[in-house]
């Protein structure tokens, strides 16, 4: 397939290298800033461009890698092509599309990327939405070529599953931030917790989080609970933080009756 990768981002890096490995044909690369959109295309044979002016129509599909907030307006400008023009936002409804063009599809892949990293796109879920069964179709078929992991996502779900996505990655990356702030305000290296994260993240391969939680608030640990709630007294938005988390495991384990 000729595909036209419109935003020079992790998840368009990610994915334009996906396609050429999968033996499609990278058309074009837009972005606003030349050097980013050159540097992309150089990696994956492509032509770089940095106006929408430029688009070649001799591509089959638009895969719009872009901020949410202007995949609707870039959207309206790539629609006179008559192309397929799918997104590959989480939380952007299938509609900012539809709205100017009824060739609209989704294509989230469902992971968090960054362009320094590698990883194995074919473990990489890639939830399909299109604006009626021949586009999802079209949008499927594509997928298969790059991931094991393909599903149909309507918009309200994948709005629900982005949800989940900022819970279980960015605020756990988030925990992982203050965690080594602490450590390094008594001089200890962030180093000696990868362990522990990693088999935390492996417990989940084969149980349901809430049957492997571990920690104080499970077991209601109340006074080493307190011991770190005082040592947190001089990081009062901390204190808060571990607060809610704490009552809300208690909350969780209390509901489903079980004891740790």
């Amino acid at each position: 397939m000729r595909i036209t990768i419109i935003g020079s981002g992790n998840v368009a890096t990610h994915l334009s290298a996906a396609f050429k490995n999968a033996g499609h044909r990278i058309v074009q690369v837009y972005s606003r800033d030349m050097h980013n959109a050159a540097l992309l295309a150089y990696h994956v044979g492509a032509t770089a461009i940095d106006t929408l002016d430029d688009i070649s129509q001799d591509t089959d599909i638009f895969i719009v890698a872009i901020k949410d907030d202007v995949i609707g307006d870039t959207s309206s400008r790539l629609a006179k092509y008559d192309k397929l023009i799918a997104h590959t936002s989480g939380a952007v409804h299938l509609e900012a599309i539809r709205h100017y063009t009824e060739r609209a599809g989704v294509f989230y892949p469902l992971q968090t990327f960054s362009k320094s990293k590698e990883l194995n796109f074919r473990e990489v879920p890639l939830c399909i939405e299109g604006a009626d069964e021949r586009i999802t179709k079209e949008l499927e078929k594509l997928a298969r070529t790059v991931s094991n992991n393909v599903y149909r996502v309507s918009s309200a779900q994948r709005k629900v599953l982005h949800l989940a996505a900022v819970f279980a990655c960015n605020f756990t990356n988030h925990l992982y931030a203050i965690s080594k702030q602490l450590l390094a305000n008594s001089d200890m290296s962030f180093d000696m917790l990868r362990p522990l994260i990693a088999e935390t993240a492996d417990k989940i391969k084969a149980h349901a989080p809430e049957t492997v939680q571990t920690g104080p608030a499970i077991r209601n640990d109340v006074q080493t609970m307190d011991t770190h709630l005082q040592m947190l007294d001089n990081e009062p938005d901390l204190r808060v933080l571990y607060t809610l988390l704490s009552q809300d495991i208690i909350k969780n384990h209390n509901k489903a009756g079980g004891d740790k």
